[in-house]
């Protein structure tokens, strides 16, 4: 299921049930996957009570519970305004941005983490979003880049 809370810009809530339904194929996940696109407000929220970070962040992937198995594979939340602030930033649109960030929580609930796997999660999402026709992805955006070095 598809909720949106706050309204993105060329984006539906069956564009973005019918994206997640691709996004699932390309990782190979059966089980349901719900989206709740809201504001930075309720992002917060959520990322204090659940996590306990009182900030706010642009997407958030509860993974469900091994009770669920097979059912359901979690929940992805995601702030409709800070999407469209990278969005802007970047060069591309909010709707784009929106579905960025519900591939990124997509390959958190396949069991990624890039905090931790040395590249994996970046590399899979990059192949996933090159394959889902999307904009530069999250991880290889945010990775630093080394400072090259000046010719002497």
């Amino acid at each position: 299921m598809v909720i949106l809370k706050h309204k993105v810009p060329g984006l539906t809530a069956l564009a973005l049930s019918r994206f997640v339904q691709r996004a699932k194929r390309v990782e190979k996940l059966k089980g349901t996957v719900d989206v709740l696109v809201t504001t930075s407000r309720e992002i917060r929220e959520l990322n204090r009570r659940f996590r306990g970070e009182n900030r706010t962040t642009d997407v958030l992937s509860f993974p469900a519970g091994l009770d669920f198995a097979g059912k359901a594979h979690g929940d992805i939340a995601i702030s409709a305004e800070l999407a469209a602030h990278n969005a802007d930033a970047l060069g591309h649109s909010a709707a784009e941005e929106v579905k960025l960030l519900t591939l990124h929580g997509i390959l958190h609930l396949a069991g990624y983490d890039h905090e931790e796997d040395g590249g994996e999660m970046a590399n899979r999402e990059e192949w996933a979003r090159k394959t889902l026709g999307l904009p530069m992805g999250l991880i290889t955006r945010t990775i630093p880049r080394s400072p090259r070095r000046q010719a002497s």
